[in-house]
């Protein structure tokens, strides 16, 4: 068998090798000076390289894979197998798949694994009509070769999907190792990822339902590591994506924790805690509604440009409080009666708007609870930019995306997601010590009289 292999980096020397000890005729090309491995006839173009070959690896880099399908076309035999075993995106293999034209077997591979672990018989996923070839063509070499058959892409998508817990992995540990050498823990610190790793699905079936049953208090002990590494010199962004992701998941389960501080007043919640957090002042309920809370959905925009907003609405969950950063200007609306009901039919909870409203009385007739800063007649611009779930600046207070947002008739109050229950129990235990003063005081005056 004739075998090209197109590019001749680690792997693809990996795969040369292997097709050659099993008695192949192997050409490979590569547009750089590397080095080839013994019993590998070199090419001088990716052309010259497939003419005549039954089997055509493609490891190249995602990059070039296009044009260099394109060049192969041109001299590909009927019948050749083209795998291409570059880690792209689905779309990207069948932009390849189009360039190699129907006279090839054209196959999407996605490596799984380690080819410096495992070398050519690494594990290998192989999709479309043509993957059951190409997986006896591989298992010459004694590859691991899994066909899925499928669409073009299923195989790199199966891939893309994996990265996303592996790359996340590796990038976690690397930055747990980080700071267990900042702190000078970092023997410890490696021993406790060994020892967690070693246990398998057990160990993952208690994280993924540990995470969601205890996210909210997770997210509390992720936020006091990063106070502890705040004074470092470096970023900690894995563990600040996952409070992220802790955090997210507390808005599965939000509705009575929601309901739970909307029936106690923003003034209480603020006693309760620091005081801080609470909008201006300037920011008012539009009409006389009822209190809401619910998790924010932050909106940044420039000042009378709502294109944010529109774009944010389809990405909202019922029990949202829509929260808009629109740097306080108040002659343009951003909202009305229009985008007011489309929010409501989402079931969206309200709006928090530093910025002004328009149509007061059509949204107060929709029921729709919304805090502004003004009301203008004048409509909003529609060109951008603006950015979604980001933390803002809104009305003199900081709110990050999956905050909690509590607003009455006093103002507007943002409270941090990871202490949210225990501000709500800090405003309960200030309504109940002013109702136990209230009646002292009630009941002093009727001693009195």
């Amino acid at each position: 068998m004739r075998v090209a292999v197109l590019g001749l980096g680690e792997a693809g020397s990996l795969y040369a090798k292997a097709f050659v000890q099993e008695g192949n005729d192997v050409v490979g090309f590569d547009p750089r000076t590397v080095d080839v491995p013994a019993g590998v006839t070199t090419a001088g173009s990716v052309a010259e390289a497939v003419a005549e070959s039954d089997l055509i690896l493609s490891l190249t880099t995602a990059k070039p894979s296009v044009a260099v399908a394109e060049e192969a076309a041109e001299a590909i035999r009927d019948g050749a197998v083209y795998l291409d075993l570059n880690a792209a995106s689905p779309l990207r293999k069948r932009d390849v798949a189009e360039a190699v034209g129907s006279r090839a077997r054209f196959v999407d591979g996605a490596v799984i694994g380690s080819v410096p672990r495992y070398g050519a018989q690494v594990h290998v996923l192989l999709s479309g009509p043509h993957s059951d070839d190409a997986a006896d063509l591989l298992r010459t070499i004694g590859a691991r070769a899994e066909p899925i058959q499928g669409r073009i892409g299923d195989a790199s998508q199966r891939k893309l999907l994996r990265s996303v817990f592996m790359k996340g992995l590796g990038a976690l540990i690397t930055e747990a190792m980080r700071a267990g050498e900042e702190t000078g823990e970092v023997e410890w610190v490696r021993a406790q990822i060994a020892g967690e790793l070693a246990q398998g699905e057990d160990t993952l079936d208690r994280l993924l339902k540990g995470t969601r049953t205890h996210a909210l208090r997770r997210a509390a002990e992720l936020g006091d590591s990063l106070d502890l590494l705040a004074d470092r010199e470096r970023p900690w962004p894995m563990a600040e994506a996952a409070r992220s992701v802790h955090l997210e998941l507390t808005r599965e389960g939000t509705g009575r924790l929601a309901d739970a501080l909307a029936a106690v007043p923003t003034s209480a919640l603020g006693d309760g805690g620091d005081r801080l957090g609470f909008l201006d002042s300037d920011i008012k309920p539009m009409w006389s509604s009822a209190p809401i809370a619910g998790p924010a959905f932050t909106v940044l925009t420039r000042p009378g440009d709502n294109q944010a907003i529109h774009h944010a609405l389809p990405l909202t969950r019922p029990g949202d409080i829509l929260v808009v950063a629109g740097g306080g200007e108040t002659n343009r609306a951003l909202i009305g009666e229009l985008i007011a009901e489309r929010a409501q039919l989402r079931g969206i909870a309200g709006m928090i708007i530093d910025g002004a409203i328009r149509d007061v009385n059509e949204i107060a007739h929709l029921g729709f609870p919304v805090w502004a800063k003004g009301v203008s007649p004048a409509g909003p611009f529609k060109s951008g930019p603006g950015r979604l779930r980001t933390t803002i600046a809104v009305a003199g207070a900081v709110c990050r995306h999956g905050d909690y947002i509590v607003a009455d008739a006093d103002g507007v109050l943002v409270v941090p997601a990871d202490s949210a229950e225990q501000v709500l129990a800090a405003g309960r235990a200030v309504i109940a010590d002013e109702q136990r003063r209230q009646s002292d005081i009630r009941a002093s005056a009727v001693s009195r009289s």
